[in-house]
């Protein structure tokens, strides 16, 4: 609770002091970091405490101390918090690139307070030599069965690279009705080949793919995430359109081929009574004349 009260204590009555020091701090991932803020034993019924801002996160109080001399000690994770002599001490063991943020020695007394010291610790790693991370993008829409296949190109620069790391993949996709991507598929460091930029000499190229047969929920866009020495990487992403054919659409297909196979049977019949009715019809008009033609030689052989 008494946590709880100092915050909201910043929130509301905060106050900067007119000797207040910032200063900015850079370290590799490893170092031991030490952050250092007055303490007066004359300060009577003050409290001091180191708090930790993150970009889009709660403050998050380190460690709390009183003026007078106790032998206070507090740990959270690897950091810790103690008091030494005119001084409270925060010291990160074996920083981690999680440490990045600001850190602020706050003085707390009647409800004053004053900001004493504030630090920007950045925490560098090593320098993966990564360039660029990009997707081939897939322009036709494909069918539910059919087989696809995803590419992801990583460009490094492994002259400047101090980071001996090797590249792990994974896939990720993001469907129009989630909110976050899912993982799917862990490709670790296996590509399907690497080989020296034609235009850079220095720099590599790996290829990593990524096959599977659609169905209609794979629709979505993915994305490879390349991870390596403390950082993680995505690409461009690639949209996949899988065109799905509804069940109606297949009744109303069946349909009209039923209808249309109908429609040519009646013509088949129709045509075929038509040719019957005309033959029939040329031979009771052809019978008659071949009749007159008999009598007539009939009467001349007679004479």
């Amino acid at each position: 609770m008494l946590t709880i009260f100092y915050i909201l204590l910043l929130i509301d009555f905060g106050r900067c002091s007119n000797h207040q020091i910032f200063d900015t701090k850079n370290v590799a991932v490893g170092q031991n970091v030490t952050l250092n803020c007055s303490r007066d034993r004359r300060w009577h019924s003050t409290n001091l405490f180191w708090i930790r801002l993150v970009s889009q996160s709660f403050p998050e109080v380190l460690g709390s101390t009183v003026s007078y001399d106790v032998p206070i000690i507090e740990k959270t994770h690897h950091i810790t918090t103690k008091q030494e002599p005119g001084t409270f001490v925060l010291h990160i063991n074996r920083a981690q690139l999680s440490n990045t943020a600001v850190y602020y020695c706050i003085k707390v007394r009647e409800r004053k307070m004053t900001f004493l010291k504030g630090t920007f610790l950045r925490v560098k790693g090593p320098d993966p030599g990564i360039t660029g991370v990009t997707q081939d993008f897939l322009s036709n829409t494909v069918h539910p069965g059919a087989p696809v296949t995803l590419q992801c190109s990583v460009l490094s620069n492994s002259e400047n690279r101090t980071c001996t790391e090797d590249h792990s993949v994974y896939w990720y996709r993001a469907k129009p009705d989630e909110s976050h991507p899912s993982l799917i598929y862990s490709q670790g460091n296996n590509s399907n080949y690497c080989e020296r930029s034609p235009e850079a000499p220095s720099k590599q190229k790996c290829v990593y793919s990524f096959s599977r047969n659609v169905t209609c929920s794979d629709t979505g866009t993915y994305y490879c995430a390349v991870a390596t020495c403390g950082e993680i990487l995505f690409g461009n992403g690639a949209k996949l359109d899988i065109e799905v054919v509804h069940h109606w659409d297949v009744q109303k297909t069946n349909t009209v081929l039923t209808l249309l196979c109908v429609a040519l049977s009646i013509s088949l019949i129709v045509i075929a009574f038509l040719i019957y009715t005309i033959k029939e019809k040329h031979k009771t008009t052809v019978a008659p004349r071949d009749k007159a033609c008999t009598n007539s030689k009939t009467l001349t052989n007679s004479k």
